[in-house]
C-alpha cells in the first residue's frame, strides 16, 4: 500500500511540474524568424508548442509540436472571422479552444501585435502572458499606428497595448537595454518589464574559410531592403569608398520595396551584387567570403528601429568584423575597437573610414576576427540565454525554479 501512494505521489508531482508553454505567432514561421525556432528548440525544462492562425511554407520546424487554428478554410474568411473578434478585442472561440487544448502554464507571443492578440486568450484562460519586444511592434510612434500608417488592422494597436500594460498577469520582455527604454517610453510598466536578449547558437557558426585578413575587400549587407536598414547610405559610403578604393565589393543580401531603387543606384556605381532574399545556409557561405558585414541601420520615419539583430552576432561569431550603426546592435550587439565599430545613424564619413580601416589593414581584420567569436560566446550564447528565459518563465507562472 504504501508503494502505491510513493509511486502515485510521484505521478502527481510529475502533473504538479509539467510545463508547458504555447507560443503564439500569426503565422508560424516565416524564414525570417528563425529566432523564435531556434529559442523554441533550446528550452531544457519547458515543452514549447508553437500556436497560431495558419502554417506556412517557411522555416523547418522539425523537434517541434505546431497546433494551428485554420487548415483549408479560404483565406478572406479568416480574415473575416479575425476581423470581428478583433473589433470585440475577444478571441475567436476556435482559437480559445487550440490553445487550451494544450494546457499551457504560460502564454509567450513574439512581438507586441501577437501579445494584443494573445491577451482574450490569456485572460479566457486564466494564464499569465509574456510578451517579447522585438522593435517595430515598440519603437514605431503610437501615433503612426493610430492614424492608419501600419494598416487597418493595427489603428487600435496603441489602445490595445496600453489595455494589456495595465493587466498584471502580462509581463514583457525587452531584447535589449534600448528596447526596454523604448517601452518604457510608450508607457509600459517598468517594473514589469525584463532584458533578455536571445543570443544564437554559436556551434551553427564558425570561423572558416580563408583567414579574414587575406580576404579581398568585399562588403556585406545581410537585412530586408527596407527604409530602417539604410542601405542607401551604404551605397553612398561605397560611392566614396570605391575613389579609394577601386577594388572594393560590395554584396547586398535580401529582399523588399527598395531594391528596385538601390538596384538603379548601384549600377552607376559599379561593384555591387545583389543576391535576393537568403536563407540561414546562404548566408553562412556569403559570410565566408566577406571580409567585413555592414548594418547601416537607422531610424525610420515611422520611428521604427532595430532591437539587437542578430546578424551581427553571427557575422562576429563566424570571424567576420562588424561595422553598423544599428541600435541595441552598435551599443550591445559588438564591443567597439574590438570586434567592430559602431557609427552614429547617417554618419556616411564615419562609415566609410571604418570600413576603409578593416578593408585595407589585414593585421586590424585578423585581430577583430579572433575576438568576434570569444566576446559572442560569453555574452550572446543562445542556450544561457534560454536557461534564463526559462527561470523567468518559472517566475511568471508561479513554478519554482
Amino acid at each position: 500500500m504504501m508503494e502505491i501512494k510513493r509511486v502515485a505521489a510521484r505521478e502527481q508531482e510529475a502533473i504538479n511540474d509539467r510545463r508547458v508553454v504555447a507560443i503564439c505567432r500569426t503565422q508560424i514561421l516565416p524564414l525570417s524568424e528563425t529566432f523564435v525556432r531556434d529559442q523554441a528548440l533550446a528550452l531544457r525544462r519547458w515543452q514549447p508548442v508553437l500556436v497560431g492562425e495558419r502554417q506556412i511554407d517557411g522555416l523547418s520546424l522539425d523537434g517541434l509540436e505546431v497546433a494551428t487554428r485554420y487548415r483549408g478554410a479560404p483565406r478572406f474568411f479568416q480574415r473575416l472571422e479575425g476581423a470581428v473578434w478583433r473589433q470585440f478585442n475577444r478571441a475567436a472561440p476556435g482559437f480559445v479552444t487550440l490553445i487550451q487544448q494544450q494546457r499551457p502554464n504560460l502564454i509567450h507571443a513574439h512581438f507586441g501585435f501577437d501579445g494584443v492578440e494573445a491577451w482574450p486568450v490569456a485572460e479566457r484562460l486564466g494564464v499569465p502572458l509574456l510578451v517579447t519586444l522585438h522593435g517595430s511592434d515598440i519603437t514605431t510612434h503610437m501615433r503612426w499606428f493610430a492614424e492608419g500608417r501600419a494598416g487597418r488592422r493595427w489603428k487600435a494597436y496603441p489602445s490595445r497595448l496600453a489595455r494589456l500594460a495595465a493587466q498584471p498577469s502580462v509581463s514583457f520582455v525587452a531584447i535589449s537595454e534600448n528596447i526596454r527604454e523604448a517601452a518604457i517610453a510608450a508607457g509600459l510598466p517598468r517594473e514589469r518589464i525584463f532584458v533578455q536578449p536571445i543570443g544564437i547558437d554559436t556551434r551553427r557558426f564558425l570561423r572558416k574559410g580563408v583567414p579574414v585578413g587575406q580576404r579581398p575587400p568585399t562588403i556585406l549587407f545581410l537585412g530586408r531592403l527596407v527604409e530602417k536598414k539604410g542601405a542607401s547610405y551604404l551605397l553612398d559610403a561605397f560611392e566614396a569608398l570605391r575613389r579609394q578604393l577601386p577594388e572594393a565589393r560590395l554584396v547586398i543580401a535580401g529582399d523588399g520595396p527598395e531594391r528596385s531603387a538601390l538596384s538603379v543606384r548601384a549600377e552607376a556605381i559599379g561593384g555591387v551584387r545583389f543576391v535576393g532574399a537568403f536563407s540561414r545556409e546562404q548566408a553562412q557561405a556569403l559570410l565566408v567570403e566577406a571580409r567585413v558585414l555592414c548594418l547601416p541601420s537607422i531610424t525610420a520615419e515611422s520611428g521604427d528601429a532595430e532591437g539587437l539583430p542578430l546578424v551581427i552576432l553571427e557575422a562576429q561569431a563566424s570571424g567576420v568584423p562588424v561595422v553598423t550603426s544599428a541600435r541595441g546592435g552598435a551599443t550591445e550587439g559588438i564591443i567597439d575597437g574590438e570586434t567592430g565599430y559602431a557609427f552614429a545613424e547617417r554618419d556616411v564619413e564615419t562609415m566609410v573610414d571604418r570600413l576603409a580601416r578593416l578593408l585595407t589593414d589585414d593585421a586590424l581584420a585578423e585581430r577583430f576576427s579572433a575576438a568576434g567569436p570569444v566576446f559572442v560566446a560569453q555574452s550572446h550564447e543562445l542556450r544561457r540565454h534560454t536557461a534564463a528565459l526559462e527561470t523567468l518563465y518559472d517566475r511568471v507562472a508561479g513554478f519554482r525554479a
